[in-house]
């Protein structure tokens, strides 16, 4: 029988969401909680990759066990094993061709910006001090609906078959005076894409590059020619749609 386990977590303290030597991360931290509660190792297999650092509004991934499971009963005992930074918000049996990666049609992140000091959101949002054109930013976001290959925004080296995506949303959207975000939603993404992004908007936002650099960034599919990776701790997995 296949399950499908819905969670969030703050990524902060962990090197991304899979196992890692060298480091404690996500999916290790839920498959001990699993394996412990459950009697037999247990093998979680998550809708994606999230970096060091960032974070999980919505994270899903799937198990297989071989008996019927009380699906609140194991979110209870597992939100009182899995640490203070890790919530489970259910647990539920799905088809057993359902598959928490490949069967998901769209991921959603946003990427959170401020621009006046604030300690309650140093460890959630990316402080910024230099004026932003966002007007500018969002001209330039709409033009990744006009492509499906990334290779710019991929991170060097990354072991992808291919680089192509499907980009249904990329708009900034202000929520105060001094806070923003940008949401952007796909089929998929490539490792370290969304910051990358971010990064070369933002150097249109600060008048660094034009809107038709930003498109011959895109065209050129040379992650040396796109900004700079913005940093991870201001980054969610907001959504995931199946």
């Amino acid at each position: 029988m296949r399950y499908f386990v819905t969670f969030s977590y703050d990524g902060s303290r962990y090197h991304g969401w899979q196992i890692q030597p060298n480091g404690d991360s996500v999916q290790a931290q839920l498959q001990r909680a699993l394996s412990l509660l459950l009697r037999s190792e247990i093998i979680v297999t998550g809708a994606g990759r999230t970096d060091a650092g960032v974070h999980a509004r919505m994270m899903v991934a799937h198990f297989d066990f071989d008996a019927e499971i009380d699906g609140r009963q194991l979110t209870y005992k597992l939100n009182k094993l899995l640490p203070y930074d890790i919530a489970v918000s259910g647990v539920e049996q799905v088809a057993d061709d359902l598959h928490a990666r490949f069967s998901a049609t769209s991921r959603m992140y946003r990427y959170y910006l401020h621009t006046e000091k604030n300690p309650f959101l140093c460890r959630t949002s990316c402080e910024l001090h230099y004026p932003l054109d966002f007007s500018e930013m969002n001209k330039a976001a709409k033009l990744l609906f006009e492509y499906e290959d990334f290779g710019a925004f991929c991170k060097a080296h990354a072991d992808v078959k291919t680089t192509i995506c499907h980009i249904t949303t990329a708009e900034w959207h202000q929520t105060s005076p001094a806070t923003w975000y940008f949401e952007i939603r796909a089929n998929r993404f490539l490792r370290n894409m969304v910051r990358a992004v971010v990064g070369t908007l933002v150097d249109v936002g600060r008048g660094r590059i034009t809107i038709d650099d930003f498109r011959k960034i895109v065209e050129g599919k040379k992650r040396t020619e796109a900004g700079e990776s913005m940093p991870a701790h201001a980054l969610f997995l907001e959504d995931i749609t199946y």
